[in-house]
């Protein structure tokens, strides 16, 4: 893949979007959710027949994952079927489509303790997980051109507005206030850099790469040991304290061990989440 090739980044104003933006070397044109909206699939139509893009790189998504619960048809509207044109719209066009997803879509295979390939078969246990599974199959059935790429617990610089901000923010924030903190020790994942991810994904692309992809930072931890971590690099004192899944209490079941491996020689190894972990920190604005 050339950097001349013009690229629309869908999602630019989130986590993943702005890495790609800031890092992504060529002609690239950032679309936030109020220039096209994924999950209205004319806007997106519009958007594709002013820009005619020779790639698209998809990081627009419904996200809020305990909400979906109550509103599964706003996640399909964006993560299956907003996806679904995309890929419609990627073969109709000749354009080549990237898609971003998750370790959500796995989970059901309960106490699963080895990290999961490509070619491992899925099963989500929340409506978050399922609508992002879908959107796989449609772009991975519609569009000849595709990379889907998977990854894990992002965190960057930009946070996450839906959700008010990213986890690593998040436990900061409330150490500021004094507030307890309650972190679940029973889910195990690799938390990744979004900065490192979409690092990662253009280097896939440079290379060519087509298919499925796992990409996260290396190593894994609980959601715990990730707050631990945090705090330890940061030297902030926190009321840190483990708890489970059960006792949380969260509306949508979340997997309890995604950790997430690739089998492809062409994915570049990126470095051990703690690693990147203090990275971040060390670069992020001093703000408590």
């Amino acid at each position: 893949m050339t950097a001349t090739l013009k690229t629309v980044v869908l999602g630019a104003a989130g986590q993943l979007g702005r890495e790609f933006c800031r890092q992504y070397q060529g002609e690239v044109v950032p679309i936030t959710r109020a220039e096209a909206d994924l999950s209205k699939p004319e806007a997106i139509q519009h958007m594709l027949a002013q820009q005619e893009p020779a790639v698209v790189i998809n990081c627009a998504a419904y996200n809020l994952v305990d909400r979906a619960e109550q509103e599964p048809s706003a996640a399909f509207a964006t993560n299956a079927l907003g996806v679904r044109s995309l890929a419609l719209a990627a073969r109709e066009r000749g354009f080549l489509l990237v898609h971003f997803s998750t370790d959500y879509v796995f989970g059901l295979a309960g106490e699963r303790s080895v990290p999961y390939h490509e070619g491992d078969a899925p099963g989500p246990v929340s409506v978050y997980g399922t609508s992002k599974l879908a959107g796989e199959y449609f772009v991975r059935s519609l569009a000849p051109e595709h990379l889907v790429i998977r990854t894990c617990g992002l965190y960057s610089r930009w946070g996450t507005g839906g959700k008010g901000g990213n986890f690593v923010e998040t436990m900061l924030r409330l150490a500021r206030e004094g507030k307890p903190i309650r972190v679940v020790n029973d889910q195990v994942l690799s938390p990744s850099s979004a900065s490192e991810v979409a690092g990662g994904a253009i280097e896939l692309l440079r290379r060519g790469a087509r298919g499925l992809r796992h990409l996260t930072n290396s190593g894994h931890c609980s959601w715990f040991e990730f707050a631990q971590a945090i705090f330890q690099l940061t030297g902030v004192r926190a009321d840190l304290a483990p708890t489970s899944s059960a006792a949380y209490g969260a509306p949508a079941r979340r997997p309890a061990y995604s950790v997430l491996a690739t089998s492809h020689e062409d994915t570049p190894r990126l470095t051990h989440w703690r690693d990147a972990l203090a990275a971040y920190l060390e670069q992020r604005p001093s703000n408590g």
